[in-house]
């Protein structure tokens, strides 16, 4: 396999065509992933929205449900990705002054694969949603630095990002 270049990438097979990872023989654990990110904003933006006077209503609550809707369907818009039962999604903001929002999503299951794409999701998508709800005012808003921060459970163990602080939330 080395020599076509797909050693380590679990959805390719030897001969390099796309798959889905049979996940059958794993074992069920507990798994959490935490992923983060941001959407970088002009600062008067970013007071509109922690003042609550963005026209299209709660910035913050509209992209936390979407977050948490987002996670629920990563199996539906993520090509490999399984469909997991979810047992919890939390979506968390900070709000950075002078212009961001970091956004961060806890992910939970207890199943046979991770849910790292699942928390990555809902963050580009709340991110998504934030840019939305405030293009109007802003369309230089950037969403970005979407990253995995922590992972537990599974075969593969425990990844944590270290350059990265847990949340106090």
């Amino acid at each position: 396999m080395s020599e076509n270049g797909y050693r380590g990438l679990t959805h390719f097979d030897e001969q390099g065509a796309a798959r889905m990872v049979d996940i059958g023989a794993k074992d069920v654990t507990a798994r959490e992933a935490i992923a983060r990110g941001e959407v970088i904003m002009r600062p008067e933006t970013l007071q509109l929205i922690t003042a609550g006077r963005v026209a299209k209503g709660d910035v913050l609550g509209v992209a936390r449900v979407a977050g948490i809707m987002a996670a629920k369907e990563t199996g539906r818009l993520i090509p490999m990705a399984h469909p997991i039962n979810l047992t919890g999604v939390n979506v968390d903001f900070r709000l950075r002054e002078p212009d961001r929002v970091e956004i961060q999503a806890r992910v939970r299951t207890t199943g046979k694969t991770g849910v790292e794409m699942e928390a990555l999701t809902a963050v580009a998508v709340a991110g998504l949603t934030i840019y939305d709800m405030c293009k109007a005012v802003d369309r230089e808003m950037v969403v970005g630095s979407v990253r995995l921060i922590r992972k537990t459970g599974g075969k593969s163990g425990t990844f944590t990002r270290e350059d990265e602080q847990e949340w106090d939330i």
